[in-house]
């Protein structure tokens, strides 16, 4: 039985959906700016609608991709950064391989040890038999102790994984960071904890997708839309 078009019951068709959803996602536009940037082209459509999109082809987008992902490289670079929701802060955890290729994120409440054995953890998990040999982090003491934590659960099966903690040799992910909140912009702040997971997810992917760090995509802006619609299968 064929699956059901995740577009069905949608008053617009799926290349206008897939448009806006990938330009909220790709630049550092408002609800609103992809709302007006459809009117231009007289398309009228409310903001809300465009948080609708998002907060559902967003997932699906990072889930549709994940397969097509090359696979991260063997030397890691773990950190967290902050963001806030609903007036809080909250720790955005992430690791990436040397080439700059998200391997994972986990966003949490509190910054400590428990919330960085979940990310490596979850990291270590979904790579399976290509867990890292070496993770660069900087001076925190909760990488320490989580690190040496794996190499005791997984020896003598594995090597042991080697841990840099120069704050210069991070140097790669913190630019990241600030790359990344750029493209937020003034959506730093989030009115729940889900939606931002839901966005933040999908930024994720968009970035994945620009950077060429998936197979079968042509190079180009053009290429990250043509992938897009193929992902959905869309004419």
């Amino acid at each position: 039985m064929p699956r059901r078009s995740l577009f069905k019951h949608h008053r617009f068709p799926c290349s206008i959906i897939l448009c806006a959803v990938r330009s909220y996602l790709r630049f550092p536009l408002s609800y609103q700016d992809v709302a007006d940037l459809l009117a231009e082209r007289g398309i009228e459509v409310d903001r809300s609608t465009v948080f609708r999109w998002v907060q559902k082809f967003g997932p699906e987008l990072t889930k549709r991709t994940e397969k097509h992902q090359r696979r991260a490289s063997v030397d890691w670079h773990a950190d967290e950064t902050y963001i806030r929701v609903v007036g809080k802060w909250r720790y955005l955890w992430r690791a990436v391989d040397a080439n700059g290729q998200m391997v994972d994120f986990r966003f949490t409440a509190r910054r400590d040890t428990k919330a960085a054995k979940a990310l490596l953890n979850k990291a270590i998990e979904r790579v399976g038999l290509h867990r890292p040999v070496s993770i660069v982090t900087d001076k925190a003491q909760t990488y320490r102790r989580v690190i040496r934590e794996i190499n005791f659960r997984y020896v003598p099966h594995f090597d042991s994984i080697r841990h840099t903690d120069r704050k210069w040799r991070n140097n790669l992910i913190e630019s990241d960071h600030a790359a990344m909140k750029r493209l937020l912009g003034y959506r730093q702040s989030f009115r729940s904890l889900r939606t931002a997971k839901a966005t933040l997810r999908g930024i994720k992917t968009k970035r994945t997708i620009k950077r060429d760090h998936i197979h079968h995509k042509q190079p180009g802006v053009q290429g990250e839309i043509l992938f897009n619609f193929q992902l959905f299968k869309a004419a």
